[in-house]
């Protein structure tokens, strides 16, 4: 094989790749003189991955000149749909450039003419010098130069992962060779490009056509020979299409570049000049790999520290220190994300400066390091309490003392950053002496320990960056005025998520089964109805088959149409319903397909063997706080159809004669909003125990008394209501209650005038954001809002929204976990046998020996209403029953 490697990269669409895969840590990647940095960091990131995997010779990033280009000469709207490049990636292209000069590598832009243009030039003139070409992209377009020279490397997630295309693999995925592709394309046209293809072929027609004819010329060429067909007079019809999208598809691989293979020669770094722009983007990441480079001169960076641990067998136990008053630091391994069923990989505990790791999680049952797990004087540092504590009580492990959690205080510190590996936080704060599980499992992430050795080290630098990033991330905490949230909400609630999963909910198999049975008939009778007025049969679940009978066969009105052809998206079926029955049968269809498979065969795969299911709750999922249920998610079990509610059924007390009671917050995001508004009419409708609904009805409709209010104009007043919380524009609350725009309109100035502060305390939410650079809640939450000064005006929108909706629904979601370690408290202080066994946002379930239920019936929603001091009442209403379904 040829030394002489050629690395092309088309630095237009990895930019916009490497922008938007960290777009939601936009706030994190900021410079100090406020210049955002994400696509630079993730551009970095993929540059030094690509470079170490092709290790090339020669390397060129290609970048568009501009949006005019000759193909705008053979079609006017050439791109044309295109959104307008976000400001915020913009402003961050000549710095990536700038990057690539102090690197040494060049880049090259060529009026009237495309970044692919120059690769499909530079990797023709590659080939011909007998160079190994790589292209590196995000746009699928330039597979067309697959060749025996030319591999093409496109994105797949973000910039993080790269398929290759090959000349074998083209063929097995478009069914087509590189050069048919472009035929392929011109028959199907480019919605991302903006021109059109034949009507009605999409990429399978496309694809099969090509493989017959070869070429689109030759298509036309023998057009005459196919069979009459709506295909066959589409094809006639739109040649020119076909034809002109051909020239638009095509790479011009002879363009008049000024660029030689010898200009993309691999320069020297500039070391001072990228020096200088690190510090400038303050990214010390790539400052630490710098000093590393230098020291090494070409050798590869290894910033990571490297910790000195001593291995723990059952033979050398008598090693591990006395703590003596001091902290512990402990990490429990285990392989895979659900730590109720995940295996145990090991251990790492550190004491002091000495560090003790294990592949064997049984030693922890020994005596000596039992005790000091649940010795409650040894406080002890973790990453994550929850995991930590059901982890250990798999292991008959109580553990006592975990009075630190590195992922929660990190959650606090940047919500909007939820990852939950313990290397990929370490590194947000400048700590690269741990390895993300990526890098240490690979792609097939968490399926396979790694070798000793290696293992170890990441244990020990595991543990120890729990230890070592403490202080910095309690000071964080402290600056934020959120240590107080840190240590009295999310630390407890964490216990008390832990116990709740511990001890999950009693599920009847038989009940659901049952349920999937009865769905099954209900199903079968629901597509022979479907079949019955199609005329035929068909796959239900293919949007092309059921767009054909819609569309074509029923000839109902086509709404929104995709590159595949028809949409079938409920949307798009609501809009039909009144259509015609067969939309209505289709869309119950789905509901109860739906039901079957997510929730009946779903939660039926999740009962473990204690008859019970232990669903997982994400702590650190949300930017607003509210929990997360997972594995399975008990949170969203349907409400609105009866056959959704009927689930709940099978959820049952763990007793025979016991009961399920349930107990839920009343309206409690409007009642925040009443306090932190301080509107004082909406105060007075809650402190008199009016139906906030019904009051606001009266107010936007003008009316006297409730007895006037009918239950469409509640219906429209909740709309008002809640729409208002999430800062609904009159365009959607028009949509969503379906009613005129100005009607909407109407009904929002109306709402406004009768609760004027509601509209303050909203400018004046817009107003701090854009101050601060974050939204709070009462409880000292904080939720950062990058887009708050965007330019685009969609974007700065929605983040405006969020600063309205986020202290409202994070004091909400702040409220019910302080109820929930409140109530936790009661049941442990009074040796009550109740268990709380599920929290769905404002709802709380508890599972209740009958001698308790009156207990119960008092002090739970005595507890939940007095779980914070507001301006206006808290009220919850709760209800019991023989299972979760009649609790409600």
């Amino acid at each position: 094989m040829t030394d002489k490697k050629l690395l092309l990269i088309d630095g237009n669409s990895v930019a916009f790749r490497a922008f938007y895969a960290l777009y939601r840590q936009l706030d994190n990647f900021t410079s100090p003189d406020g210049l955002h940095t994400n696509a630079i960091y993730a551009f970095k990131n993929m540059l030094d991955v690509v470079l170490r995997d092709v290790d090339p010779t020669n390397v060129l990033v290609a970048f568009d000149a501009g949006k005019i280009t000759f193909r705008n000469k053979m079609y006017d709207d050439y791109k044309g749909g295109r959104a307008k490049t976000p400001s915020e990636l913009s402003e961050q292209m000549p710095i990536i450039k700038e990057l690539l000069a102090d690197l040494g590598i060049k880049s090259y832009e060529l009026p009237n003419y495309e970044a692919d243009d120059i690769i499909g030039t530079m990797a023709k003139k590659g080939a011909e010098k007998d160079f190994q070409v790589t292209v590196v992209t995000g746009d699928r377009d330039l597979t067309q130069l697959a060749s025996d020279h030319t591999t093409v490397m496109v994105t797949k997630k973000g910039v993080g992962e790269l398929e290759a295309y090959t000349p074998e693999h083209m063929k097995e995925v478009n069914g087509v060779t590189p050069t048919e592709f472009i035929d392929m394309k011109a028959l199907m046209g480019d919605s991302s490009d903006n021109y059109p293809g034949v009507e009605k072929i999409g990429p399978k027609t496309a694809s099969k056509l090509i493989q017959k004819y070869g070429s689109v010329e030759n298509l036309y060429d023998h057009i005459d020979e196919m069979k009459k067909s709506k295909m066959k007079e589409n094809l006639i019809k739109d040649k020119d299409k076909a034809l002109l999208g051909k020239k638009l598809a095509t790479i011009n691989c002879d363009s008049p570049i000024e660029v030689s293979l010898e200009d993309t020669k691999l320069q020297a770094i500039n070391y001072e000049q990228l020096r200088q722009l690190y510090e400038r983007l303050n990214f010390r990441k790539f400052l630490a790999q710098l000093n590393n480079e230098e020291a090494a001169g070409d050798e590869t960076p290894s910033p990571a520290e490297s910790y000195q641990y001593q291995v723990l067998t059952k033979d050398n136990l008598d090693l591990v220190v006395n703590p003596d008053g001091q902290e512990v630091s402990f990490y429990l391994a285990m392989l895979g994300e659900n730590y109720h069923l995940a295996s145990f990989e090991g251990f790492s505990l550190k004491i002091g400066n000495q560090i003790y790791v294990s592949k064997d999680s049984n030693l922890l049952k020994e005596s000596s390091l039992q005790s000091l797990l649940e010795d409650k004087n040894i406080s002890k540092n973790v990453f994550d309490i929850k995991r930590t504590y059901v982890g250990l009580h798999r292991l008959d492990i109580e553990a006592e003392g975990l009075n630190y959690d590195m992922l929660l205080a990190s959650y606090l510190v940047n919500n909007e950053n939820n990852s939950n590996d313990l290397g990929e936080i370490a590194h947000l704060y400048d700590e690269y002496s741990v390895k993300t599980d990526l890098e240490v499992y690979g792609k097939g992430k968490k399926t396979a320990i790694p070798e000793d050795n290696e293992f170890f080290k990441h244990l020990a630098a595991k543990v120890a960056v729990i230890d070592k990033l403490k202080p910095l991330l309690l000071n964080k905490l402290k600056e934020h005025e959120q240590d107080d949230l840190y240590e009295t909400i999310e630390i407890p609630v964490a216990f008390v998520l832990a116990k709740m999963e511990i001890v999950g909910m009693k599920v009847e198999a038989p009940v659901l089964i049952q349920m999937g049975n009865d769905l099954a008939v209900k199903i079968d009778e629901l597509e022979k109805k479907i079949y019955s007025q199609a005329g035929e049969e068909f796959n239900l679940n293919s949007p092309k088959q059921l767009g054909h009978i819609l569309f074509e066969k029923l000839n109902l009105p086509p709404i929104k149409k995709t590159k595949t052809g028809y949409s079938t998206s409920v949307e798009v079926l609501e809009q039909l319903r009144r259509k015609s029955p067969i939309v209505s049968e289709i869309l119950d269809y789905r509901q109860l397909s739906k039901l079957q498979s997510t929730y009946i065969k779903g939660l039926l795969e999740c009962i473990q063997s204690d008859g019970r299911i232990h669903t997982r709750y994400l702590q650190t999922l949300t930017a607003t706080g509210r929990l997360s249920s997972v594995d399975p998610n008990l949170q969203n079990i349907p409400t609105r159809t009866d056959e959704g509610k009927q689930i709940r059924k099978a959820f049952v007390p763990s007793t025979e004669d016991g009961y399920i009671f349930s107990c839920d917050y009343s309206q409690v995001e409007l009642r925040v909003l009443a306090h932190v508004s301080g509107d004082e009419a909406m105060q007075e409708a809650f402190k008199s125990g009016y139906d906030i609904h019904a009051h606001t009805a009266m107010k936007i409709f003008h009316l006297a008394s409730p007895q006037e209010v009918t239950p469409l104009m509640r219906r429209h007043a909740k709309a008002v209501n809640f729409g208002i919380v999430y800062g609904i524009s009159d365009y959607g609350l028009s949509k969503n209650i379906g009613i005129s725009r100005k009607q909407a309109k109407q009904f929002i100035d109306n709402y406004f005038e009768q609760y004027p502060q509601v509209h303050e305390y909203m400018d004046k939410a817009i107003k701090l954001a854009r101050e601060k650079g974050y939204a709070e809640t009462i409880m000292h939450r904080r939720r950062y809002l990058p887009d708050i000064h965007a330019k685009n005006f969609n974007v700065r929108s929605f983040a405006e929204r969020t600063a309205i909706n986020s202290p409202i629904q994070g004091s909400a979601a702040d409220i019910i976990k302080i109820a929930m370690i409140n109530m936790q408290n009661k049941l442990d202080e009074l040796h009550l046998k109740t268990k709380m066994v599920l929290q769905v946002h404002d709802e709380l379930i508890f599972d209740v020996p009958k001698d308790e239920l009156e207990t119960i019936q008092k002090i739970v929603p005595q507890v939940m209403q007095s779980a914070v001091q507001l301006d206006v009442p808290l009220i919850a209403d709760s209800n019991w029953g023989k299972n979760w379904y009649d609790a409600k």
